[in-house]
Order: structure tokens, then C-alpha cells, then sequence
């Protein structure tokens, strides 16, 4: 249910089952602990309520997923209700505080700056909890997730937790779900994308083609979307979006999908003609196969312990429901067509034949076109099965009935009765009653549904906090010193060292002797200010056009420097139930703990680094200058020190 009333109430019933589970965990430990008689008594009785109030809750849950769409134009035949998934509900967070400690530890930035930033974020997710059932929805959905991977790059460090809880509900069983990484957070969103998607399709007008070409393409996306969820995402600790229950909706969204293709191909009416009653034949008889695998996938342990009772009712009634139809539309064409002169005697006889995979008694499709009591004694066994088959499907409603599913009645009664009214107009009382069963119809469909990723699932979006530099350099995963002052002062328009990169630019080739090392420039540093002026996002080219001008004054700059990484950890915490960690080891070497043991790999000097590497370097100097200090030459290869970064060499096991 996606009203905001229907929000609301399963928001409600969340909170209830939090309480009611962490009273039974307390309990339950209370009686492992105890070893009083009395007390083990009063916490059985107690744990025997509080399972009481679990079932209720449950139940009431359930009651929310079972929430079946029906569109019904006025004066119209409505069309076979359809299943919507109920999208993941979530808690409300708050990024400010963890973000902006996050920007002054590690970017050395004042948060406070980037306050606008994390609003539109906050503001964003929280749209997200309450989408329109729309493509404007489905939008808005994708761009909030196409912000996360942005958002774990610039804030999610591998070596640090940054205390924010991401927590979300199984749609089936309430149960809460928390994790410390955005792992839940994307595969959560992804979920309500496809259930999304289950939503519009439901809503869509089936009276019409366009509007079943629309449920057939969100069915066709929600099966998509979840697929992608499934092999992207293998192992979230929830349990609606574990791989066995994902492949039951993707089917169910499939066969939804089948349903309407069926509809759309019966919408202009279907012409008692021989061919064409055969063709139907077909299409039902896959209809009815498909919502059997369904059905049988949502028998299977553990999804039948939580598929909400109607799905599975719902499955199995239109599994025999469409079958019924198969047999229908073969006795029609049976018992309404007889063969004549002027029909194709083979082409009939090639199409019944593909209709049967076997012909019992050893008949062959043509005896049966050509002799009247064959035809006749076979379209009668279609038609009691048919009959057979719509009575089960009422048997299997009347088990489960549903107000939301009164129009389902309806219309398994007027099939019902079609059929009766097609045996009865072929019963002859003096002929001898022949029970022989009808032959199976093999399934066949000119348009299978196949699963369509939608294009929202990749949506570019601005990164909210690009301020902080170019994601490839200044992300979580690297980590930097605080940013150092350097005073440059121009020797001979020389500022002894080169630029290279694209942005930022990097300091390479540097001369150790020059002003600018001596400062506190080191090999390596990037470039982050020059003066007043940011360039985390200046190329070599626009940082050379603020050099240039510099006065025998100078100018200040602002470097920082790469520093090496720890390892990493993470966990993860499921509801109110035993914790589960998952670590991340990083293997050592020892030499590693040797300096003089650690390989240092040499660089290029200036001159050979610049012959492979003209396009992408510049250098801030114009003249080569006489040595008056004792200093190298400019002109000959400079000695270079290697970068702290090169020392990053440890890898990762997992």
C-alpha cells in the first residue's frame, strides 16, 4: 500500500515490531540466564505473549502486502487484478554533524561551508521516502541513487566509520536492517525503483493499448530493476532482497508482464476463426505456465514463510484460470469449425498440431479435422476441462476472499459460465457419456516479456560537494596532510620546479635547492590554492596564468601531500538480533616495517619524463639560469625524491 495513510501504518507497525523483538531478545536471554524455577515460569509466560503480539503484528504486515491494484473504467468490464510491491520504509537521517566533521578531519575544510550542500542531500533522501507513483517518481529515485556512489567516495573512508546508521525495513517481515556502509542504502533504493515500477504498471488503463503497452514496459522495468538489484548487490542482510526471494518477484513482475501481452493481443477481440482461436490457445497456455513457476517458486522454503498469503492464492488461481481458457479456446475451435471444402486441409492440420504435444489413443491431427464425432469427442474433453479448471479457481478464491478482489470473482464466474454454456450447447442426450481426457496444450507466444533495465538506473547528476576538489584525487580513500603554506619567490623568472597533470595540477621535477623546497615543498604535493584562489579544478595551463605575474614578492600557495592508508573495517547490524561483522585484512609484508628493505622505484628525470609526456607537463620555467649558488644546473638532470604515494603499495585480501 503506497497512500500516505498506508505509509503511515506500516511506518507504525515497524516501530511495534522493534519493541516487540527486542522485548523477546531480552526475555529470551533472561531465561538462558536464570536458573530459578519461578522466574523461568513468569519469562515463558511473558515470551509466549510477546509472541502472541509478533503473529498479530505480522499479520497486520501482511495484510499491508497484500494490497492488489484494480483499474476499472465506468461502464466497463474491469480487467484481472494485479499485485504491486510495497516499497521499503525507512528512518530519517541526519548527515550534518558526521559530513561536516568529516570535511574539517579529512579535507581540513571548515564544514560549516558546506552546509548547503548537505541540505540538498538530507532534502533528497527524504523525498525519496514518499515518491510519485510516476516516471517522475522513478527519476527521482535514480538520481538519489546515482548521488550515493559520489556520496561513498567523498564521505565513506575505508580506514574510518562515520558513525552514520543506515537502516531500512524487510517489506516482508519488519524486521529492521542496519549497516554502518551505503551497501543497504543503494540496494534499498534500487528495490523501491522496481517496486516503483510494479506500481505504475498497475495503474495503468488496460482498457486501451497504449495504456497496456505502459504496464507492459513497467512490469518489463520492475523485473529489470530487480535483476540488476540481485546481481549487483549479493549479499545485503535483508531478507526481501535475498536472491531467492528477488527471483520469485522477478518472475511474478514477468508473468504480470506475460498477462498483459495476453490482454493487449485479446483487447481488439479475438475472431472465431479457426487460426486464431488456436493462436489464443497458446498465448493462455503460457500465461498459465508462467504464473505456475511463480507459484511454485513461492512455495518453496523459506519464501513461504513470508509471501503474503493473497500472492500465492492469487498465482495459483490464474495458473488454472488461463489454462481453463487454452482448453476453451480449442474446444471453440473444435466444436465451431468444421472442416470444409475450401479450407487448407494442411495448414489446418500443420497448427493442430503444433497445439498437442501428444493425441491420446493414437489419433492423428487429421483424423481429427476430418472425422466429425473425433472433432467433436475431443472439443467436449477440452471443454469439461475447462470447466474442471474454472471451478478449482473459485474453489482456491473462496479460500482466500479479498474485498480488493471481488472483481476476480466476477470474472472467474462469467468464465465459469461461459463454459457451461458451451458444453451445453454441444450435449446430446442420447449420446453415450465419454469421459476421455483432453490433451495438454503446449504453450506459445509470439511476444515473450523480457526483462528491460531502465535507463534511470545510470542518471548523471552534479556532485553536491565537487567544492571539495576532483573526486579521482580528493575522495575518503585517500588521505592527505593538512594543507602547508609555501612562499614562492621567482629566482630569475625560476621557480624551480614543473607542473604536470590536469586537475590538480601536481609539483614534479623539483629542484631541492630552490625557495620553494626549501619552504616545504616536497615532490608529489598538490596544488590546491594559489594566493586567494581555489584551484583544486584548474588545469596546468590556468594555474601557470596565476604564476606568471608573480613579483619578487612572491605569492603563497597552498600544497598538500598524500599519505598511506590503514587497513579498513566494517559492520554490519541486523534488527535487534546477534551482530554480524564483516572484516576487511589487509596482508603485510613485513619488509615493509624496514624502510631500508622497501624497493623504491626510481623516476624519470626531468628531461626523459618530459619527451614522453609533452601534452600533459609545463613547465613554470621560461629561461634556463646561470649557477651562482652551487646549486645543479637547471639545464642537466635533477635528481628527483620519490613521493610518499609511492610508498602505497600495500593490497588488499578479502
Amino acid at each position: 500500500c503506497s497512500s500516505p495513510c498506508g505509509r503511515n501504518k506500516r511506518a507504525s507497525l515497524n516501530q511495534q515490531i522493534i519493541k516487540q523483538m527486542r522485548m523477546r531478545a531480552g526475555a529470551e536471554n533472561l531465561l538462558k540466564a536464570t536458573s530459578n524455577n519461578k522466574v523461568k515460569e513468569m519469562v515463558l509466560l511473558e515470551l509466549s505473549y510477546v509472541n502472541s503480539n509478533l503473529q498479530l503484528l505480522m499479520g497486520q504486515l501482511e495484510g499491508l502486502n497484500s494490497s492488489v491494484e484494480v483499474y476499472q473504467n465506468a461502464h466497463e468490464t474491469a480487467n484481472i487484478p494485479l499485485i504491486a510491491l510495497g516499497l521499503k520504509e525507512t528512518k530519517d537521517m541526519d548527515f550534518s554533524t558526521p559530513f561536516k566533521d568529516f570535511i574539517l578531519e579529512h579535507y581540513s575544510e571548515d564544514g560549516s561551508n558546506f552546509e548547503d550542500e548537505i541540505s540538498d542531500l538530507m532534502d533528497l533522501r527524504q523525498a525519496c521516502r514518499t515518491p510519485s507513483r510516476n516516471e517522475a517518481g522513478v527519476e527521482l529515485l535514480a538520481k538519489y541513487f546515482s548521488h550515493l556512489p559520489l556520496i561513498e567516495s567523498r564521505f565513506f573512508s575505508p580506514t574510518r566509520q562515520t558513525g552514520i546508521f543506515f537502516t531500512w525495513y524487510d517489506s516482508f517481515t519488519g524486521v529492521p536492517v542496519c549497516q554502518q556502509n551505503l551497501s543497504l542504502e543503494k540496494a534499498s533504493i534500487l528495490f523501491n525503483m522496481g517496486a516503483l515500477y510494479s506500481q505504475i504498471g498497475t495503474r495503468c488503463d488496460r482498457q486501451t493499448i497504449v495504456g497496456l503497452e505502459e504496464a507492459i514496459s513497467a512490469f518489463q522495468k520492475a523485473a529489470g530493476t530487480l535483476n540488476h538489484l540481485k546481481e549487483t548487490f549479493t549479499h545485503t542482510p535483508s531478507y526481501d532482497m535475498s536472491p531467492a526471494m528477488l527471483s520469485m518477484l522477478i518472475r511474478m513482475m514477468l508473468a504480470q508482464a506475460q498477462e498483459c501481452l495476453f490482454e493487449k493481443t485479446a483487447l481488439p477481440g479475438i475472431r472465431n476463426q479457426f487460426y486464431s482461436l488456436l493462436k489464443m490457445a497458446q498465448e493462455a497456455a503460457k500465461v498459465s505456465e508462467i504464473y505456475d513457476q511463480v507459484h511454485q517458486s513461492m512455495i518453496q522454503t523459506p519464501i513461504k514463510d513470508n509471501v503474503p498469503l493473497l500472492w500465492s492464492t492469487m498465482a495459483q488461481i490464474k495458473t488454472n484460470h488461463y489454462r481453463s481458457m487454452a482448453h476453451f479456446f480449442v474446444a471453440s475451435a473444435l466444436l465451431d469449425h468444421q472442416l470444409g471444402p475450401s479450407d487448407d486441409e494442411d495448414q489446418q492440420e500443420k497448427t493442430l498440431s503444433q497445439v498437442y504435444d501428444r493425441i491420446p489413443d493414437g489419433r492423428s491431427p487429421l483424423d481429427i479435422l476430418k472425422k466429425k464425432d473425433e472433432r467433436d469427442r475431443i472439443g467436449k474433453a477440452h471443454i469439461r476441462k475447462a470447466i474442471l479448471g474454472h471451478e478449482e479457481a473459485l474453489r482456491i478464491y473462496s479460500l482466500c476472499h479479498n474485498n480488493q478482489m471481488d472483481v476476480l470473482e466476477e470474472i472467474l464466474k462469467a468464465s465459469h459460465q461461459r463454459s457451461l454454456h458451451k458444453y451445453s450447447e454441444n450435449e446430446n442426450e442420447d449420446e453415450f457419456t465419454d469421459y476421455m481426457e483432453a490433451p495438454d496444450i503446449i504453450s506459445k507466444t509470439e511476444h515473450k516479456a523480457e526483462m528491460e533495465v531502465p535507463a534511470t538506473t545510470k542518471v548523471k547528476v552534479t556532485d553536491f560537494f565537487q567544492r571539495l576538489g576532483p573526486l579521482a584525487v580528493f575522495s575518503a580513500k585517500q588521505r592527505w596532510t593538512a594543507p602547508r603554506t609555501i612562499r614562492l619567490r621567482p629566482e630569475d623568472r625560476d621557480l624551480g620546479f614543473t607542473l604536470k597533470g590536469e586537475t590538480p595540477v601536481q609539483v614534479v621535477s623539483l629542484d631541492p635547492l630552490c625557495p620553494a623546497a626549501a619552504d616545504g615543498l616536497k615532490e608529489g604535493d598538490y596544488i590546491v590554492a594559489v594566493g586567494d584562489t581555489d584551484c583544486k579544478w584548474m588545469g596546468v595551463s590556468e594555474v601557470m596564468r596565476l604564476l606568471k605575474d608573480v613579483n619578487e614578492e612572491g605569492i603563497d600557495i597552498q600544497v598538500v601531500s598524500m599519505m598511506e592508508s590503514n587497513p579498513p573495517m566494517s559492520a554490519t547490524f541486523c534488527g535487534n538480533l546477534p551482530k554480524t561483522y564483516s572484516m576487511i585484512c589487509l596482508a603485510h609484508d613485513d619488509d615493509d616495517n624496514n624502510p631500508k628493505a622497501r624497493k623504491v622505484t626510481k623516476k624519470p628525470s626531468f628531461l626523459s619524463w618530459g619527451l614522453k609526456n609533452k601534452l600533459k607537463s609545463v613547465s613554470t620555467l621560461s629561461l634556463p639560469t646561470a649557477d651562482h649558488s652551487g646549486a645543479l644546473p637547471w639545464n642537466k638532470p635533477c635528481p628527483t625524491f620519490p613521493s610518499s604515494s609511492s610508498y602505497n603499495n600495500d593490497s588488499a585480501l578479502y
